[in-house]
């Protein structure tokens, strides 16, 4: 397995995955132009992209789905209630290319194995992806205010976490934002806190977990030492030495990495 960060932040999110057979993407959120600028500086061709898995109808999630669909004809796959949300924003695609995926489902596609699971935001119906080959695995986790405790088993041990680090609670209370919007993003509907990923990644990091990408981190409330430090805090006091902290950063394409 294979796997690049190709966008992360408030204004665009897209993870490339590579199994032995297929590539995919998980969420849509840079335009259809950029997303293929950004699978071209890891070396891979946009038309060989077979399936796009997103997580919730936010644009920043979406942005270019419209657009990917009908030049490449690339098959899309979310749940009904989200494809009823995205219809109306990305203009008018092939139905055949919308392929229901609800949450908690397993896919198999040859050798890769997808699953959905809920998450907690503002959306129609979120959801986020565990994708396995073989003995690999990725989960990516963003957009939440928190993670069911009966879904943590599944998502143990994972090979990799694109994680959603997306504020340091200390600066969001601080910061420019309004108070409505401030209670939005630290309620449960929200999205995951520095300190509440670190605590989350300490339960579920294995023998087997190499990388963890922090993601989706707020420019306005957050910076990439300030989450760093605090998943690394966590992380050694929980006595977990093997594992990598790759820090990503809006409109910066990750290097593509083996696993």
């Amino acid at each position: 397995m294979k796997l690049s960060v190709l966008a992360s932040g408030s204004k665009a999110n897209v993870t490339y995955i590579e199994t032995s057979q297929h590539k995919i993407l998980i969420d849509a959120g840079l335009s259809a132009k950029k997303t293929k600028e950004a699978l071209a500086k890891i070396n891979r061709d946009i038309a060989d992209i077979d399936a796009i898995f997103i997580t919730h109808e936010h644009s920043d999630h979406a942005k270019g789905l419209g657009v990917l669909m009908r030049k490449y004809h690339i098959k899309a796959y979310t749940n009904q209630k989200t494809w009823q949300a995205l219809l109306p924003k990305i203009g008018k695609v092939d139905t055949e290319l919308c392929q229901i995926f609800e949450t908690g489902e397993l896919k198999l596609f040859d050798e890769l194995q997808v699953l959905s699971f809920a998450t907690s935001h503002d959306a129609a119906q979120p959801q986020c992806y565990k994708v396995t080959e073989v003995n690999q695995s990725a989960v990516v986790i963003t957009d939440t205010g928190y993670v069911p405790q009966k879904i943590w088993p599944t998502l143990c041990d994972s090979t990799v976490y694109v994680m959603e680090c997306n504020h340091d609670i200390d600066l969001l209370r601080s910061g420019p934002y309004s108070w409505d919007l401030k209670t939005r993003i630290l309620s449960d509907q929200g999205h995951l806190s520095n300190s509440d990923s670190a605590k989350l990644l300490a339960n579920w990091v294995g023998d087997n977990t190499q990388y963890i990408y922090l993601s989706h981190l707020s420019k306005d409330n957050n910076t990439r030492e300030v989450a760093f430090e605090t998943v690394d805090e966590t992380l050694q006091k929980n006595h977990i030495h093997h594992v990598k902290l790759m820090k990503t950063q809006q409109n910066h394409v990750q290097e593509l990495i083996t696993l």
